[in-house]
C-alpha cells in the first residue's frame, strides 16, 4: 500500500509539475505576444519626401527666439562663418544647472536655470541685465514673441509671461499639472503642453485660455508647428496633430512600443520635408507624414530617446535627421527620406539633450563626460571638442556660437585665418626671443 501511495504521489506531483510547466509556457507565449517588439517599418515605395531649396546663408546677426530656433523646431541655422575652431569671448557663470539652452533676441540672451530663476544677460559681454525668481523648478527654455517672454514651469505648474526689459511678470496662468513643454508663439497664441494631458492655447496678451485639447497622456515635449498645425507626442505613446485655429485634432498616430517598452514620447519633434521626425523612449526614431499621420518609417537606435531632433539639408549634406540616445554612446545621422543610417559616431556617453546644426557642423553634448562635440554633418568626422556641456548645448546668432555648459554659458568666436597667422607670428617671435636670450646668456 505504501508503495502504491508513493507511486501515486509521484504521479500526482509529476502531473502538477507538467501542468505548471505547460502553464508557464502558455504564460510565456502570451507575454511574448503582448511584449513582442514589432520590426522597424520600412518606407513604402516610392518613398519620396518634399524637395526643398537649401536655406540662404545667414550673413548678419540674427535671433534664436525659440527652443529649436523656429516654430518647426528644426534646430538648423545656415551660418557658414560659424565653424570651429573657436576662441572664448566671455563666460557667464550660472548659479544652478542649465539644462536647457537660452534664446537670443537682439542684444540680449534670455534663459532659465533648473531652480526656476529667469535671467537676461548682454549678448556682447555676458554681463547680467536682470534676474527673477519665478518658480522653484524648471525644465524648459523660454520663448519670445509679441515683444515679451513666455516660460513654462514645473513647480508651480504654470505658463508665465515676462517683460524683456526687466523681467517683471505680465501675467501668470496656473495649470492643473506640471509643464516642461517649451512654449511656441503663433500670432496671438502661446501654445504649450501640460503633464495633465492637455495642450493649451493661451492669449499672448492676457494669458486667458483660448482653447485646451485633451490628449491621451502626459505632455512633456515642446509642440512643433507647421502650416497652422501643432505636433506633439505624449507619454501614452500617441502622437497628435492639433489645429491651431480651434484646438481640434487633425490626426493621431501611435508608436510601435508595446507593454513595458511602450513608446512614450518625451522629445520634441522636428517638422521638415513634409514629415514629422520624433524619437521615443522605446529607442526608435519615427517619421510620420505631416498631413495624414501615416507612419512612413521607423528606425531603432537603441536606448531611450529623450532628445529632440535636428532635421535639415545643407549645401554639403542631403536631407538628414540627427539623434542621440540615453544608454547608447552613439550619435546618429539618418536619411530623412527612408531612415537608413548615413553615419554614426561615438560621443563617449549618453545623449539626453537636443543637438544643433550650425553651418556644416552638428553639435551634441553627453552626460557621461559632460563634453560637447562637433561633427561634420556630411561625413560624421569629429571636428571639434569642448570640455563642457551636458544637455542642450549650442545656439547661434549667425556670427558667434553660444554654448551652454553644466552651469556656464560661453560665447565663442570663430577663429579666422588672420587669427591663426597672428598666433603663429607671435609664437615664432617668442621662440626667436627665447633662442636669442639663451645664446646671449651662454656667451657670458
Amino acid at each position: 500500500m505504501d508503495r502504491i501511495r508513493d507511486l501515486w504521489n509521484n504521479h500526482r506531483l509529476a502531473t502538477i509539475g507538467a501542468t505548471a510547466g505547460v502553464l508557464a509556457v502558455v504564460v510565456g507565449i502570451i507575454g511574448y505576444l503582448i511584449l513582442k517588439r514589432p520590426a522597424d517599418k520600412s518606407c513604402p515605395a516610392p518613398c519620396t519626401i518634399e524637395t526643398t531649396t537649401t536655406a540662404a546663408p545667414v550673413k548678419q546677426e540674427t535671433n534664436w527666439p525659440l527652443y529649436g530656433l523656429n516654430k518647426e523646431r528644426t534646430r538648423y541655422l545656415p551660418a557658414p562663418r560659424v565653424k570651429p575652431p573657436y576662441a572664448v569671448r566671455w563666460t557667464y557663470k550660472g548659479r544652478r544647472l542649465l539644462e536647457y539652452s537660452p534664446i537670443i533676441v537682439g542684444g540680449a540672451i534670455f534663459g532659465m536655470n533648473n531652480n526656476g530663476e529667469a535671467f537676461s544677460i548682454k549678448k556682447k559681454t555676458g554681463k547680467g541685465r536682470w534676474f527673477r525668481q519665478i518658480a522653484t523648478r524648471n525644465a524648459s527654455a523660454p520663448a519670445y514673441g509679441n515683444r515679451r517672454l513666455f516660460v513654462s514651469n514645473l513647480d508651480p505648474g504654470q505658463v508665465i509671461s515676462l517683460s524683456t526689459h526687466d523681467g517683471h511678470t505680465l501675467w501668470r496662468h496656473p495649470l492643473p499639472g506640471r509643464t516642461e513643454s517649451s512654449p511656441v508663439v503663433i500670432g496671438n497664441k502661446v501654445i504649450a503642453g501640460c503633464e495633465c494631458g492637455k495642450l493649451y492655447a493661451l492669449d499672448a496678451a492676457t494669458g486667458k485660455t483660448i482653447w485646451e485639447t485633451d490628449l491621451p497622456g502626459e505632455v512633456k515635449a515642446a509642440p512643433a508647428v507647421s502650416d497652422g498645425v501643432a505636433y506633439v507626442g505624449d507619454y501614452s505613446g500617441e502622437f497628435t496633430a492639433v489645429r491651431i485655429s480651434d484646438g481640434s485634432i487633425k490626426w493621431q498616430s501611435s508608436s510601435q512600443g508595446t507593454g513595458v517598452s511602450a513608446g512614450s514620447f518625451y522629445g520634441t519633434a522636428a517638422i521638415a520635408f513634409g514629415r514629422v521626425y520624433v524619437g521615443s523612449k522605446d529607442g526608435r526614431i519615427y517619421s510620420f507624414d505631416k498631413d495624414s499621420g501615416s507612419l512612413e518609417w521607423s528606425h531603432t537606435i537603441g536606448g531611450e530617446v529623450y532628445a529632440g531632433a535636428v532635421a535639415a539639408d545643407t549645401p554639403k549634406s542631403p536631407p538628414t535627421v540627427y539623434f542621440g540616445s540615453y544608454g547608447v554612446n552613439t550619435f546618429y545621422a539618418l536619411d530623412a527620406r527612408d531612415g537608413h543610417e548615413r553615419w554614426s559616431a561615438d560621443v563617449g556617453g549618453s545623449v539626453i539633450g537636443a543637438a544643433s546644426l550650425i553651418g556644416e557642423t552638428v553639435y551634441v553634448a553627453n552626460l557621461n563626460t559632460t563634453e560637447t562635440d562637433g561633427f561634420d554633418a556630411a561625413t560624421g568626422r569629429k571636428v571639434w571638442t569642448f570640455k563642457d556641456g551636458a544637455y542642450n548645448p549650442v545656439i547661434s546668432d549667425g556670427q558667434h556660437l553660444f554654448l551652454t555648459g553644466y552651469k556656464t554659458i560661453y560665447s565663442l568666436r570663430p577663429v579666422t585665418s588672420a587669427d591663426l597667422a597672428r598666433k603663429a607670428k607671435q609664437a615664432k617671435a617668442k621662440a626667436s626671443a627665447k633662442a636669442t636670450g639663451g645664446k646671449q646668456k651662454g656667451q657670458k
